[in-house]
């Protein structure tokens, strides 16, 4: 099983790449939240592998860290009803952070936001994953390895909620302090992630 790639990055869309590793051009889907964090063309490219085998396809998920990774196989794997597809379509729309947040807080109705997922997909989402979020964000805490993961999860979560306080969609404020991360240093805060957030 492939569980990670490192090459040239040849191509690249915001829902699929392609990786030359070892002289093989690899097809590779992401979510929009590790296509924020590619290379340019040509640049050197290294992306954590979830492999979907079927009787007539493989196919490759590829992500920044392997943080999102790991928690996308907890979606897919653990949940009824979230498939790789939909699964791809929710770390698209919310980064892992905030998603392991609104799942840790029951916040059914955000989770409610993400595309395929009804009420009924985001109580399971809940239920099935409300413990298990937690050990999966005390067991990578140590471990991160992208800006975003860096930056302590309550300053990104408080600053993500302070945006949505001030009017901005769940998604929008999420994708505004992502950006601000990548900006920042490492130990910002909540007030710095939002000052930079809000420029």
């Amino acid at each position: 099983m492939i569980a990670r790639l490192k090459g040239t990055l040849l191509e690249s869309t915001p829902l699929l790449v392609v990786l030359e590793a070892g002289g093989v051009g690899y097809e590779v889907h992401i979510p929009i939240t590790t296509a924020e964090k590619l290379p340019n063309i040509g640049g050197e490219c290294s992306l954590f592998i979830h492999c979907v085998y079927r009787e007539d396809s493989a196919t490759l998920y590829g992500f920044a860290t392997r943080e999102d990774r790991d928690f996308y196989r907890l979606l897919i794997e653990k949940v009824s009803g979230i498939g790789p597809k939909i699964g791809i379509s929710m770390l698209s729309r919310m980064s892992t952070d905030l998603l392991r947040s609104a799942i840790a807080s029951s916040d059914v109705a955000l989770l409610s936001k993400c595309p395929g997922i009804g009420k009924k997909t985001a109580e399971r989402l809940v239920i099935e994953l409300k413990d298990k979020v937690r050990l999966v964000a005390s067991a990578t805490s140590a471990a991160r390895d992208a800006p975003i993961a860096t930056t302590e999860p309550s300053a990104f979560q408080d600053a993500v909620g302070s945006l949505m306080t001030l009017g901005y969609k769940a998604a929008d404020a999420d994708k505004l302090v992502r950006k601000a991360v990548s900006k920042l240093d490492s130990n910002a805060t909540t007030e710095a992630l939002l000052k930079e957030a809000l420029k």
